[in-house]
């Protein structure tokens, strides 16, 4: 919970930023010189940039928080099995030895959107935060193939 708010709260302050930077551009094309007008555009630019980089990452949170659910739902969400250090870090040879069941798991089921899922959290926890939303991407692309087909 705490994380959504913060997510939350963190676009709420990204959206006021773009408005205001986007209001600061439109004031600079009002202006009506060349040099202004260009300044405008390039800065009604970036906040356009900013909010569709919002938009697919909420995207992707809320697509990936669904698969979370429904695998809950079903059971299927991996337990944590994982040794941490008394600081309360992940131990890095118990994250391997997970990562490389999971990537087994997978390799086994390619077409499953469930292990692709378990792997996504495996890179997580192994610290491969790229990887990790690689293999998210892949689980939400196959469970919504899925979807399509049952429709």
């Amino acid at each position: 919970m705490r994380a959504k708010i913060t997510y939350a709260v963190t676009a709420a302050v990204l959206v006021f930023y773009f408005l205001l930077v986007g209001s600061r551009g439109l004031l600079l094309l009002s202006t009506g010189t060349p040099l202004t007008v260009a300044f405008g555009v390039a800065v009604l630019i970036l906040p356009g940039i900013g909010l569709w980089f919002l938009w697919k990452n909420t995207q992707f949170v809320r697509r990936a928080n669904q698969l979370a659910a429904e695998l809950d739902a079903e059971g299927g969400l991996p337990v944590d099995e994982l040794r941490r250090t008394p600081s309360g870090r992940i131990d890095r040879d118990s994250a391997d030895e997970v990562f490389a069941r999971r990537k087994a798991e997978t390799e086994d089921a390619p077409d499953d959107w469930r292990s692709w899922f378990r792997l996504a959290v495996a890179y997580q926890d192994a610290r491969d935060t790229p990887r990790a939303r690689k293999a998210m991407q892949r689980a939400i692309a196959l469970h919504r193939g899925r979807q399509a087909e049952t429709a």
